[in-house]
């Protein structure tokens, strides 16, 4: 397997909507997935999303993103076909690097409570589960 993780730009959305999906993870491509929202977040110096591909194929992808805080490791996907071969780690190296270069931050990730692959994979990197925090949010509206 001929392996390489780059930046992803919007050239790449429809390969990143078939990863997700492929993957499993829901999205919501009215709202915050849309291309246009994908565009707005990838245009920020603060965000990157990455690709890892296989032989010129995307087959994994995961966002970095810093909100001058803390560091957060976001919609990490792998093709089914590529699992059990440490990829996502690879693209979380890459998530930490991106993120390390804003200081010396801490590095986050929610997931879903009924997402064992996810949190078996960073609790293999060293991440550690808070199981007292509750995730909270307020949306404008229910694609957000």
């Amino acid at each position: 397997m001929a392996r390489e993780i780059k930046a992803l730009t919007i050239e790449h959305y429809d390969d990143i909507i078939r990863v997700w999906s492929d993957a499993g993870l829901p999205f919501k491509p009215n709202g915050r997935e849309s291309r246009a929202m994908v565009a707005a977040e990838m245009s920020r110096a603060f965000c990157r999303y990455y690709g890892l591909f296989d032989n010129g194929r995307l087959i994994g992808v995961s966002i970095a993103n810093y909100d001058g805080r803390r560091g957060w490791i976001n919609r990490l996907a792998i093709d089914p076909d590529y699992r059990g071969r440490g990829l996502a780690h690879e693209l979380m190296t890459a998530c930490e690097d991106f993120l390390h270069t804003f200081g010396e931050i801490l590095v986050c990730a929610l997931i879903e409570e009924d997402n064992t692959p996810s949190m078996a994979c960073f609790d293999n990197k060293g991440y550690v589960c808070m199981r007292e925090i509750t995730y909270w949010s307020k949306r404008d509206r229910p694609d957000l």
